[in-house]
């Protein structure tokens, strides 16, 4: 009995641990805790506040004012990195990573976050064929 609860336990841990949160976040929240909004209004990465802070996709969203926040409340669709934040390059690739709130890029509207500035230029080499393959991976890549 002993043996086979260990299995048991044994499989639940790994089965837990290859299930992805489908938004990359950390302890501070969403994209490192850093504001979706500011990317499209400010130009610019900024650092959300817990002063103003929402719940969506049962993660926690940061943003640098109200304005912002209830920008969010109203599209966030408009405003959420692709991807769920995770980097672009990595799920073009196959494969979550996570993403720099400083390695950033707005194309065609949307929000695309990678690893690091160094990812980001091999990202942007091949951005529009990575873009193709991240959105035939996505949401598989989270899934397995």
């Amino acid at each position: 009995m002993r043996t086979a609860t260990s299995i048991l336990l044994i499989a639940f841990c790994f089965i837990a641990s290859a299930q992805k949160s489908p938004v990359y976040t950390t302890n501070d929240g969403a994209i490192k805790g850093y504001d979706p909004v500011a990317y499209f209004k400010n130009g610019e990465p900024v650092k959300g506040s817990e002063s103003f802070s929402f719940e969506w996709t049962g993660v926690e969203w940061r943003f640098s004012s109200q304005e912002n926040l209830e920008a969010f409340k109203a599209e966030p669709e408009q405003y959420a990195p692709q991807f769920g934040g995770y980097c672009a390059y990595a799920v073009g690739n196959g494969y979550t990573y996570e993403s720099s709130p400083m390695a950033w890029r707005i194309v065609d509207g949307k929000l695309y976050l990678n690893y690091s500035k160094g990812i980001q230029k091999k990202w942007e080499a091949d951005r529009d064929a990575l873009i193709k393959k991240a959105e035939e991976n996505w949401p598989g890549v989270v899934e397995e």
